[in-house]
């Protein structure tokens, strides 16, 4: 087995030698471990601010908040029964910019992406397709230059995962209004940042009253925060997504095989779209394939998120009338938006097994509309009472089923 110096992290197989920039860029990248963070937060830093400097949240824009997140806190808690607050202090809110924003969602995702890191990084039994025999110097076709481009890869992979980190998140916030546009728990606590420049931007837009938008955010940030804070949702919910994100898979032939499956040619201009989407796709820009386990993972985590979002849907109708008057307004514009994503935010959703299409706030609707239909109210607040209650995917398109089963006794 060759020596490897210490200075020296690549050994006899570093395909930059020879090539004392290249080598030496690439030192800087691993020395960051299986993610160059400082590659992820310059460029989210760049996307979400449009390269220019952001002005400060103004005070009194603070200090409305606050009185907004006051009302919501309180009819939230009357509404859903459930404490709004996961640390046992009281809520407060956070006005931010979209850069501060960046800088607290990439701490939060963090271990998300370190897990997709590793598990692409792995190269065990079980990394390659079933079937294929693996030299590790090698590549399998005998191609001495394609095995120099993987090891190559090997090495800018995380340059690639910080850039793509960056990319996600700067994209997610010129859209997010807060924490859970996307329903991911986050570190336990009780501040809940609101992006004030994406929600007037979307106010102005959209020209809706500038008070009524932001309690309806207030509203539904919080409503979010007491599902989620609920100790055995949000731990199914952090499992099922951390298990999903560590299934990935590394397939260096993925972009290959798909460009073929394709009939892309890249020097073509009228292939210019379909290269696009092929890139929308986290498992072709990443290397990475599926697993089985992941597919066995995917209806779990759909059904939860589901009933989640529909839940939430639910909660803010019953709020919403009494409380903001332009409700049906700014509810339409919102609803509307959130199935209108881009390709930026379905590639995020992708990554992490989340599925947020109009059928899922459907179907979630659907089953909060069934439960109340034939037990009340009463049977909905059962539904965060306890693991156990949980629905499973199948009922989730049969409120019945789920009723008849919470009502059988514990085995």
């Amino acid at each position: 087995m060759p020596t490897v110096a210490p200075d020296d992290p690549f050994g006899s197989e570093d395909p930059f030698r020879g090539m004392p920039f290249l080598g030496d860029l690439a030192r800087l990248i691993q020395q960051q471990g299986p993610i160059s963070w400082d590659a992820a937060r310059q460029l989210a830093y760049s996307i979400a601010s449009g390269g220019v400097s952001e002005p400060n949240v103004d005070p009194a824009d603070r200090f409305q908040l606050e009185q907004l997140a006051r009302v919501a806190d309180l009819h939230v808690s009357s509404t859903t029964g459930l404490p709004t607050s996961v640390t046992g202090r009281p809520l407060t809110i956070e006005p931010v910019t979209r850069t501060r924003w960046v800088s607290a969602t990439l701490d939060a995702y963090r271990p998300l992406f370190e897990r997709l890191a590793t598990s692409l990084g792995q190269a065990g039994p079980g990394s390659e397709p079933p079937g294929t025999e693996v030299d590790p110097f090698e590549d399998p076709a005998g191609d001495p230059t394609a095995a120099w481009l993987g090891n190559v890869m090997q090495f800018l992979t995380p340059m690639m995962m910080g850039m793509t980190a960056g990319s996600m998140i700067g994209h997610l916030a010129t859209r997010s209004f807060g924490q859970y546009d996307l329903p991911i728990p986050r570190p336990a606590s009780d501040e809940l940042m609101l992006v004030v420049p994406t929600i007037d931007a979307f106010g102005e837009e959209w020209s809706l009253p500038a008070n009524d938008l932001r309690l309806w955010v207030c509203l539904h940030e919080i409503a979010h925060h007491a599902v989620i804070g609920v100790p055995h949702v949000r731990r199914r919910l952090e499992e099922l997504i951390a298990e999903f994100v560590a299934g990935f898979r590394p397939d260096p032939r993925a972009l290959e095989d798909r460009m073929s499956d394709m009939e892309l040619d890249p020097s073509a201009v009228g292939d210019l779209q379909g290269i696009q989407q092929l890139f929308s796709d986290p498992e072709i820009l990443l290397g990475a394939r599926r697993s089985p386990e992941q597919e066995q993972l995917l209806g779990q985590l759909d059904a939860l998120v589901t009933v989640i979002v529909g839940y939430v849907d639910h909660v803010m109708d019953r709020m919403g009338e009494n409380l903001v008057s332009s409700y049906g307004m700014v509810t339409e514009a919102v609803r509307r938006r959130r199935v209108e994503s881009s390709d930026a935010d379905r590639f995020v959703e992708r990554m992490f097994g989340l599925h947020l299409t109009q059928d899922r706030y459907d179907r979630g609707a659907a089953f909060v509309d069934g439960v109340v239909e034939r037990a009340g109210t009463e049977g909905l607040d059962r539904l965060w009472r306890s693991e156990r209650e949980l629905p499973t995917p199948a009922e989730v398109g049969a409120p019945g089923l789920w009723l008849a089963r919470i009502e059988l006794p514990e085995d």
